[in-house]
């Protein structure tokens, strides 16, 4: 698929210190740089164009916006990435899916590893699959789109997982190009999927962090 970054409008950051940033990732924009041309154009780039010692401590997908934490210097990506890797971040999530989800609570505990011949897919493989656990909570249905708002909480961070999660209980994102079919494809323009929270432990000082951003859909 070729690649064309939304154009450069600035970024806006919820937040900005001597140790790490939170700046909203819009929609069709790489986090980190990926291979071939064009693809130099990401977040990390621009946010190191206003902080040159930016780094990116965790990525969100190309067509997935929302909340996202770079470091700034080396130290800070060392405590920032232990946090994210034992899992002291509170991550969460809204999507719109299609169908109406059941129930209005629930769990998804599905291991997934990658589809090797078919990469970057994911897939559900319960032999060699990675231990995965979505937790979800439905916000509403819409009964005319025939869809469901519902608000995700990752309690693992696999490649793709909530993607492959929501579209393994029959109800994929809409506007997903990997995973969903052609009639919840056509639903929306991008993939509805967004990081509208985060939470941690400031790495220099400990005093928690909290930040949201709600939904541009």
């Amino acid at each position: 698929m070729h690649y064309v970054a939304p154009p450069d409008e600035g970024l806006e950051y919820l937040h900005a210190d001597a140790a790490l940033l939170v700046v909203d990732k819009p929609s069709g924009l790489l986090s980190v740089p990926g291979r071939g041309p064009g693809k130099d154009d990401c977040l990390v780039a621009r946010v190191q164009a206003d902080y040159p010692d930016a780094l990116t401590v965790h990525r969100l997908d190309m067509e997935t916006s929302g909340l996202m934490v770079l470091a700034r210097g080396k130290e800070m990506h060392r405590r920032l990435s232990i946090l994210f890797q034992e899992r002291q971040v509170e991550k969460r999530y809204v999507a719109v899916v299609d169908g109406r989800l059941a129930p209005e609570r629930g769990e998804i505990d599905l291991p997934l590893i990658t589809d090797w011949p078919n990469r970057p897919l994911q897939k559900v493989d319960f032999a060699i699959g990675k231990p995965s656990l979505t937790r979800y909570r439905v916000l509403a249905h819409d009964a005319a789109d025939d869809t469901t708002r519902v608000e995700l909480t990752p309690e693992t961070g696999r490649s793709h997982q909530l993607r492959v999660h929501l579209m393994s209980l029959g109800h994929a994102i809409l506007g997903d190009s990997l995973y969903a079919g052609p009639a919840a494809r056509a639903k929306a323009a991008r993939l509805l999927l967004h990081a509208d929270a985060l939470a941690f432990a400031h790495p220099e000082s400990g005093r928690p962090l909290s930040f949201e951003r709600a939904a541009p859909f």
